[in-house]
């Protein structure tokens, strides 16, 4: 229920602060001024905005909600031996990947799962789950570490928001440029926009975003590898294929809320047809032979 509340409660923000943005840009309408024909100006405008308005503001948000969506706990002041090292290795681990360094949190899950996030490489967040502690050594928790240290020091979570955003923005455009069409040449409307228009509006943009969220979610699978490498150069080859085949016992039962699967070391995937266009990761087996396959190591 809390989850589902603010889910709600972060959108109808969310939203607010676009439709302040459309109204200070001047963009009242995306029709021209005889409210016949569509303006192409106001229409990009207003694409671009919601487009990546929404993408942005959630990146900016992101380390609030995944603290409030997983009830991580920051490290302010380590407590036991076991968080001084999780704060120790994250910070040499920051250093030798220069970037700043991350807050670290743990968050209570059975599940061995980690995560970073946050809006640039010196305001970031790595968090580790209670069951990654206990299902793992050291050298396997280090090869975690530095796989989420590497997506920050790669800008995954930007170059994300980014991609989101320019996809976001098509589909938005397009499925208006659409409805407009279908609502003056089938339903022969003449001025503003009838029932015609957003139907068709509303069907396109669940198309072309289906469609878009592939483009989406093949930067997600490639981002995997790429953070698997960057571990494997800070912190050894075999240490991250000792920590993904630790992983395999769990894979593809991610606890993580939604909004943050893609987050995870661990999260959904499949090998088999369609169905692994919109995985948000490769298959473990994947991305071990490609660490495999590397010519490096420690």
């Amino acid at each position: 229920m809390k989850r589902i509340l603010l889910f709600m409660v972060t959108n109808i923000a969310v939203l607010a602060v676009l439709f302040v943005v459309l109204s200070l840009l001047g963009v009242d309408t995306i029709l021209d001024e005889r409210g016949v024909g569509l303006n192409m100006t106001n229409l990009l405008i207003f694409a671009a905005v919601f487009g990546f308005g929404g993408s942005f503001i959630s990146l900016a948000m992101s380390k609030w909600t995944a603290k409030s969506l997983t009830g991580a706990r920051v490290i302010r002041a380590p407590s036991n031996e076991i968080e001084l090292w999780l704060v120790n290795t994250v910070k040499r681990q920051a250093r030798e990947a220069n970037i700043g360094m991350p807050e670290v949190a743990i968050y209570d899950s059975p599940e061995p799962n980690a995560f970073a996030t946050g809006m640039s490489k010196n305001s970031s967040l790595v968090a580790v789950s209670t069951g990654l502690l206990r299902s793992m050594n050291r050298d396997e928790v280090e090869a975690v570490l530095a796989h989420e240290v590497s997506h920050i020091a790669n800008g995954d979570m930007v170059t994300l928001a980014l991609i989101q955003g320019v996809v976001n923005t098509f589909v938005i455009f397009l499925s208006r440029v659409v409805g407009h069409f279908v609502d003056r040449v089938i339903f022969k409307n003449e001025e503003g926009h009838g029932l015609g228009f957003f139907v068709t509006t509303i069907i396109t943009q669940i198309v072309f975003g289906i469609l878009a969220s592939i483009i989406v979610l093949w930067f997600s699978r490639r981002r995997e590898f790429r953070a698997d490498a960057g571990s494997a150069a800070l912190e050894g080859r075999e240490k991250m294929i000792a920590a993904l085949k630790r992983l395999k016992m769990t894979a593809g039962q991610s606890h993580l809320p939604d909004q943050m699967a893609a987050f995870g070391i661990s999260g959904k995937w499949s090998s088999s047809g369609i169905k692994r266009l919109f995985m948000t990761h490769p298959s473990l087996e994947e991305r071990i032979e490609a660490l495999e396959g590397m010519k490096m190591g420690r």
